[in-house]
């Protein structure tokens, strides 16, 4: 209390220069300060302290007591762990010695067990090996009895399950037991196979097989119709049991192949059955296509590909009547006649494999071989069903040397007929032009050529086996379009002079045409697939940005993107020419239009019946002449943006030059507005239903123009205050684009609009 002074006397802040603690001082400040009344409170400040320095004198007094008796648990808790812990130690010692004591002792008995194990093991792969040879030889045996009692169903039942035997060997390192094995089962197989092979042979000699002639040609040289059902029975018989024995057959014979490099898919061995029927077909067919034969000539690849359709349709009928019922039966899932056409067309790519590398450089006779190849995969496929996972001819022609001869050559053959068409007299003269409706597109004999030729390269390559070749043909395609772009454009350039001559127009018309082609072959589902493929190419090679990645996998693009943009800017660039070539036209008929003296001509009251201005007959006989010229001569869609650009051209020319350069009395303006609704937009009313939407800045102003001077006073007003409202946003009042939209008015903007009220001369003299 000595640090604390009444009146003006300040309590010492400073705690180094003071008795009392800095925090007791603040506090004796807080609870009493300078008021001496509140001395009277001390009393009961000092029993709250007191109170206070009792509760935490308790809780002092209790903590000290608790946690010594906590310290002592947790070390009784400590002693006792170590207790145990030693304990375990001792066990564990204990135990330690007693296993090593164990493991000295059983020691011996390990060894000796071992030797007894090994020995045991031995005996049982002895005794495996030993009940192997036995279930062979037992198989061996039932066969033997089955032939013994002629049983050969149950003997090629018998020796499928040594084949089967065989199979499951095959991992087993026993190379003398595998020998004996399939010694076994080829041994057997030689005596089923020749004896079923020698009876079906002949079932099938008295069937007359192979058949020489068409279906209903064929008569079978049965002895008498009683035999009938007892030889299809014996078909039957000896072919099912033949079926039996291709798991044997497949394991002891390996199909013929050709070269890895021509990367035929992989498919099964021909069933046995079906290759005893192939026999005499395969040797007429190396008798007659192979050697020094006068049938065997290179320039005649249709006779050898001619003779297997022949004989595929030949035997189709009774392979499905006779032969696929058996199979039905016995559970088989071959298709009788695909399995025969797949056997035939092994001999095709067998003989084409020989005769290409011979004629690979005569460009006539490599040509037309892949053109029969071509023909004959056609009829192959649509004719007689055979499927695309099966090996074909399209395998042998995409191997890397052939293939890259066939691209060389389908290019050059490609562009001697480009050469061809665009020399030809009627190059530019429509097939269909005496067809009206037929001839809409007005194209040019030289555009459908062309894109004829391009589909027909579509077809002769969409049936390659792999993607990669048929983007290598898409690579050509484009670069064909490209070509006959540059073509064109040099065509074009010669006609230049005469832009809306029939040669120029025709030039257009084929540029549209073929663009409209390859927009539309961007949606069919073989360009789409390729698009997918090259997606596939050009992101492993980061060939293209992502974006365009992008694009193309959104479908936002297509594979002719690039070539259609080339063609669309020809094409604009050619309509471009067009419409300044008539527009200039336009402008030189018009030069006595834009003099006319629209200030002085007599209003419509003064006249009898309004009539044509006499100055603009050149300019809308020059439009009509060129519109209808340009119409007969161009396809609809491109005559349609032929009118539009030179409406739009038109539109701003008249506004510009005519209206805005002029003023205008009352005469003038209704006579401008005559010539322009009445003669000028008609003129394209052919074209659409409201051309006045085309000369929008002419109707507009002819609106400003033809207001009754009142009217105009009223937009003139309104028109200012609008403007004077803008600057202090008055809500309440209209906008100038409000008042304009009420009149009419959409494209012109308020400053044209004062502009054009400007040009007229018939305001009262109060307006002045």
């Amino acid at each position: 209390m000595a640090a604390i002074n009444v009146g003006r006397v300040q309590v010492t802040r400073d705690p180094d220069r003071c008795d009392i603690p800095y925090y007791v001082a603040e506090f004796v400040e807080r609870e009493v300060g300078t008021d001496l009344n509140c001395l009277r409170k001390l009393g009961k400040l000092i029993e709250e302290l007191s109170e206070n320095k009792k509760q935490l004198e308790e809780q002092v007094l209790t903590v000290s007591s608790e946690v010594p008796r906590r310290i002592q648990n947790a070390l009784k808790n400590a002693e006792e762990s170590k207790n145990s812990l030693n304990q375990l130690l001792q066990e564990e010692t204990v135990l330690f010695d007693s296993i090593n004591s164990h493991l000295l002792t059983a020691q011996p008995w390990m060894e000796d067990l071992g030797v007894l194990i090994s020995q045991i093991e031995e005996v049982e792969r002895h005794l495996a090996y030993l009940k192997w040879i036995s279930q062979i030889e037992e198989l061996s045996d039932n066969i033997q009895q089955y032939l013994m009692t002629n049983n050969v169903p149950e003997a090629a039942t018998t020796l499928t399950s040594m084949a089967e035997l065989d199979i499951k060997l095959q991992e087993s390192s026993c190379s003398h037991l595998l020998t004996f094995v399939r010694s076994t089962v080829k041994f057997w197989h030689k005596i089923l196979k020749d004896k079923l092979s020698s009876d079906f042979e002949e079932i099938l000699t008295n069937l007359h097989w192979p058949f020489v002639g068409p279906p209903q040609s064929q008569v079978f040289g049965l002895a008498a119709p009683a035999n009938v059902p007892e030889i299809y029975n014996n078909l039957e018989t000896l072919f099912s049991q033949l079926l039996k024995l291709q798991t044997s057959d497949e394991l002891l014979t390996k199909p013929k192949q050709l070269p890895e490099k021509y990367s035929l898919p992989p498919s099964p061995s021909i069933i046995l059955p079906m290759q005893i029927m192939l026999n005499p077909l395969q040797k007429r067919f190396k008798y007659h296509f192979t050697g020094n034969r006068q049938t065997n000539v290179l320039s005649k690849p249709e006779w050898y590909l001619t003779q297997v359709l022949m004989w595929i349709g030949n035997h189709a009928k009774f392979l499905d009547d006779k032969i696929q019922p058996i199979l039905d039966k016995t559970g088989s899932s071959v298709n009788a006649r695909l399995e025969f056409s797949r056997a035939l067309v092994m001999l095709i790519l067998e003989k084409l494999a020989a005769d290409i590398p011979c004629l690979l450089y005569d460009d006539n006779l490599f040509c037309h071989l892949v053109d029969e190849v071509l023909l004959f995969e056609r009829e192959l496929y649509a004719t007689h069903g055979y499927l695309s996972s099966f090996p074909s001819c399209m395998h042998i022609l995409s191997e890397e040397t052939c293939f890259q001869r066939w691209l060389t050559v389908e290019r050059k053959f490609a562009l001697q007929k480009m050469d061809s068409i665009l020399s030809s007299e009627a190059a530019w003269v429509s097939q269909y032009k005496d067809i009206t409706d037929v001839d809409e597109m007005k194209v040019p004999d030289c555009a459908e050529t062309f894109t004829t030729l391009l589909q027909v390269i579509t077809d002769r390559y969409k049936n390659l086996p792999t993607a990669s070749r048929k983007l290598q043909f898409l690579e050509l395609q484009k670069d064909l379009v490209d070509d006959f772009r540059i073509r064109l454009t040099q065509v074009m350039k010669e006609e230049t002079r005469a832009s809306l001559a029939f040669r120029y127009c025709a030039i257009l018309n084929a540029v549209n045409y073929i663009a409209t082609v390859l927009a539309d072959w961007a949606d069919n589902v073989f360009f789409l697939e390729l698009q997918q493929a090259a997606l596939e190419v050009c992101a492993d090679s980061n060939a293209l940005s992502k974006l365009q990645l992008g694009q193309l996998a959104c479908m936002e693009s297509s594979v002719f993107d690039d070539m259609i943009n080339l063609l669309e800017r020809l094409k604009h660039d050619m309509l471009t020419r067009q419409v300044d070539h008539v527009f200039r036209e336009v402008k030189d008929a018009a030069k006595l239009y834009k003099k006319e003296r629209w200030l002085s001509l007599p209003s419509q009251a003064e006249q009898a019946v309004m009539s044509l201005s006499s100055t603009a007959c050149p300019l809308l006989l020059t439009l009509r002449d060129r519109l209808l010229q340009l119409e007969q001569q161009l396809c609809y869609s491109l005559f349609k943006i032929f009118w539009q650009m030179l409406a739009e051209k038109v539109d701003m020319f008249i506004y510009q030059e005519v209206i805005l350069a002029n003023h205008f009395n009352e005469g003038g303006a209704a006579q401008l507005q005559f010539d322009m609704t009445r003669n000028l937009f008609p003129l394209f009313s052919h074209y659409c239903k409201r051309p006045e939407n085309y000369f929008k800045h002419i109707k507009e102003a002819c609106i400003i123009l033809n207001l009754n001077v009142g009217s105009a006073l009223l937009l003139k007003d309104a028109l200012h205050s609008a403007s004077e409202n803008e600057t202090i946003l008055d809500p309440n009042q209209p906008s100038a684009t409000a008042v304009l939209h009420e009149l009419g008015v959409y494209k012109l903007a308020q400053q044209d609009v004062e502009i054009l009220l400007n040009l007229r001369t018939n305001w009262p003299n109060i307006g002045k």
